[in-house]
């Protein structure tokens, strides 16, 4: 869920995880790994963003397309790339 669709009121009583609860122990989430590996992280602007919506893309579709993560993340925006790097990471972390 991105944040600025849904009010703090209506979250109440759910779990919510943000990008800096996906390390455990000073170990980074895979989708993280596969950012920093495959030169996603960029300026850092849309990272969190594009990180917990790859995740979320994942959990519905465990083996994407290309076509599948450009549609799954096209409601974030990158100032610096073509995405291309950005697509390469979350390919990489469904393997």
């Amino acid at each position: 869920m991105k944040s600025c669709t849904i009010l703090a009121a209506q979250a109440d009583g759910c779990s919510i995880t943000t990008i800096e609860g996906l390390s455990k122990d000073g170990v980074m989430h895979p989708m993280q790994q596969a950012f920093m590996e495959n030169h996603g992280l960029q300026c850092g602007y849309c990272t969190p963003g594009m990180v917990m919506a790859a995740i979320g893309l994942l959990n519905e579709n465990p083996h994407p397309t290309e076509d599948d993560v450009r549609l799954g993340l096209e409601g974030n925006l990158c100032r610096c790339t073509g995405y291309h790097n950005i697509v390469k990471s979350v390919l990489a972390a469904a393997e």
